[in-house]
């Protein structure tokens, strides 16, 4: 009987584990990065956005995305009407995914609802560079 509920409680875990930590405001969550030495994720949205509601609801639910974002990563999702968007990362179009590395941005945003395998792709590819030593030049 105890292995029955055991089992339970694990895959209940695992079926409702996969929250994203989210950062309750921009300030902590740069600090945070930068003190784990992990890059910075900021999801972009705006409230009745429909892409924004299937990124979230979606891809960042998907266990391998939150257990990665959660592992690898410092998360921050900043909403466009509370004001909580950056001036330098103010997007015409949600959602926007943003990648920092320190203050600056990595990349250009990846916009719009990605899929899960893309958006694992995109994570990889950020921890990666995150990691690669500064080029001179």
């Amino acid at each position: 009987m105890i292995k029955i509920v055991s089992g339970f409680l694990l895959s209940a875990a695992v079926l409702f584990g996969a929250d994203v930590k989210w950062e309750k405001d921009l300030a902590s969550a740069v600090e945070r990065a930068g003190k784990e030495k992990k890059p910075l994720m900021v999801v972009i949205t705006k409230y009745g956005c429909k892409w924004c509601d299937v990124l979230k609801k979606e891809t960042l639910k998907n266990p391998k995305v939150s257990e990665a974002l959660n592992r690898d990563f410092v998360s921050y999702e900043a909403v466009m009407e509370e004001g909580t968007v950056p001036q330098a990362l103010m997007t015409p179009g949600t959602p926007a995914t943003w990648f920092i590395k320190g203050k600056t941005p990595m990349f250009e945003p990846i916009m719009g609802a990605v899929g899960v395998d893309d958006f694992l792709y995109a994570l990889d590819t950020v921890k990666k560079e995150y990691a690669a030593p500064a080029s001179k030049k």
